[in-house]
């Protein structure tokens, strides 16, 4: 995986779990039982989403900083 790919996975991550759960932050009173509960598993699941792309492109970004280092070609990128 490429560093430019894995830093996006890492953004996109953090961008999904902020916006996630900001939006159940900002959810209004008033509603039915079930939109929260609706929303709620929307919620969980799109961050633990966000968890995962994060921890793939970090795992990325590490391979392809470790593949630089075994290959001896240090200030280039890959």
């Amino acid at each position: 995986m490429s560093r430019k790919i894995a830093g996006f996975l890492i953004v996109l991550g953090a961008f999904m779990i902020f916006e996630w759960v900001n939006l159940g932050f900002n959810l209004a009173d008033g509603h039915p039982t079930s939109f929260y509960v609706v929303h709620g598993v929307l919620i969980a699941v799109n961050v633990v989403l966000g968890v995962v792309l994060a921890v793939i492109g970090w795992r990325g970004l590490r391979a392809s900083q470790a593949a630089k280092d075994r290959d001896g070609v240090r200030g280039s990128q890959v």
